[in-house]
């Protein structure tokens, strides 16, 4: 398929919240753009934040509703959002933001990522420089992986209307639109972009250059 020059994507399209999130200054942000300054939009989140609703130690704000049991890992910049669970063993790195009502169960790993209303990593997950819709599932074991490891040529590429185009980085995930469900031990290949709803069925992989 010929790579060519990637055409404009607009997030709310496939998050419906994003427009009126905090994040909504960023909507016309191509989301592997978004991704690869995922600590510095997070530190200009951080610097208009209400820390009177929050916890802050450094640059992570935890919501007070939140709770973050002991053994979870998680490293600035970071903004975890109200009534969030994150579990024993979750690791959060690399500049993230969470919206509100979202889980993290044992051993699931989020790292530079947007993570919208009610989103759940069940446990043993991976995600990586992502945007995840609200109310998007991933079953146990599951992961969104971020780097072609298996290539030379490192550099991520996506598929939008059946043509494929070269983001010119080397790391991203996937913009996963509301109400997707990945299922235990399906794989999402790097440069994913899912519709609203999507279905990953279990053990499944899904890779757009394929």
């Amino acid at each position: 398929m010929k790579i060519d020059a990637v055409p404009p994507i607009s997030l709310p399209e496939y998050i419906a919240a994003f427009s009126t999130s905090p994040l909504a200054r960023w909507a016309d942000v191509l989301p592997w753009e978004m991704t690869q300054e995922a600590p510095a939009v997070v530190r200009k989140l951080l610097a208009t934040l209400d820390f009177s609703e929050f916890n802050v130690s450094g640059e992570v704000a935890i919501h007070t509703s939140a709770t973050v049991e002991d053994g979870a890992i998680i490293k600035g910049p970071c903004i975890l959002g109200a009534h969030c669970f994150v579990a024993a063993g979750a690791y959060i790195r690399g500049g993230n933001w969470v919206a509100d009502h979202c889980t993290f169960g044992p051993g699931a790993e989020l790292k530079s990522s947007f993570v919208f209303h009610g989103t759940k990593l069940a446990h043993f997950n991976f995600v990586g420089d992502s945007i995840l819709g609200s109310d998007v599932n991933l079953e146990a074991g599951s992961i969104i992986c971020n780097y072609r490891n298996e290539r030379e040529n490192k550099k991520v590429q996506v598929q939008i209307g059946g043509r494929r185009y070269s983001t010119a980085c080397t790391k991203f995930g996937a913009l996963v639109g509301d109400h997707s469900r990945i299922g235990a031990n399906a794989v999402i290949a790097p440069g994913a972009i899912l519709h609203s709803g999507f279905i990953a069925r279990r053990a499944s992989l899904f890779d757009s250059e394929v």
